[in-house]
């Protein structure tokens, strides 16, 4: 159920790029994200939808990918995202988007991976050369990037060592994430 979604919805970075995705499936999880919680309902978020190969190596030129992995500089040709949902807020609606486009993304992200697709919200976005890219005014902020594909990475989440929350690869380039334990997250629990 939706444990396991979650569990299985992860940050991937390699895609099988020669594996397209519809774009009615793009317009199938933007209408989940429609339909998701929004601040005071204002409903500000609005989304480009690529599954262009021109555009999309247009949109890779300008994210940055992996932090953590200092000598990689993101998926090699092949292994690039075989479609991508930009997240926009619109100023005309509202000038504070509050956490909207995290829930959009989250919703997006979920129902993607229940049709077998993976994807990575990324927010390192040169956004100024992207919006003139995709021709926006200022009308429009660029929020996140999700790049979206039929995942060719194996993630395994494990538990942090030593305070360490770096995520690495390991020497067969299985994708390694910790995550803090439960009893550590909660600080207090009030019953009756």
């Amino acid at each position: 159920m939706i444990r396991n979604l979650i569990l299985q919805n992860r940050s991937y970075r390699r895609f099988h790029e020669d594996v397209p995705v519809e774009m009615s499936i793009l317009e199938e999880l933007v209408d989940m994200a429609r339909n998701s919680a929004s601040a005071g309902n204002k409903q500000s978020l609005k989304y480009i939808l690529s599954t262009s190969r021109k555009k999309n190596d247009l949109i890779f030129s300008n994210l940055a990918w992996a932090g953590y992995l200092k000598n990689w500089d993101g998926p090699e040709p092949g292994e690039r995202p075989s479609a991508y949902i930009i997240i926009l807020g619109d100023r005309q609606v509202s000038e504070n988007f509050y956490c909207d486009h995290g829930i959009a993304a989250q919703s997006i992200l979920l129902g993607a991976t229940e049709k077998g697709l993976g994807g990575c919200i990324i927010a390192s976005i040169r956004r100024e050369p992207l919006k003139k890219i995709l021709g926006l005014n200022e009308q429009y902020e660029i929020l996140l990037v999700l790049a979206l594909g039929k995942p060719k990475e194996k993630v395994v989440l494990e538990e942090v060592k030593e305070n360490d929350i770096r995520y690495w690869r390991d020497d067969q380039q299985v994708h390694h994430v910790p995550k803090r334990p439960l009893g550590e997250l909660i600080l207090h629990r009030f019953r009756e």
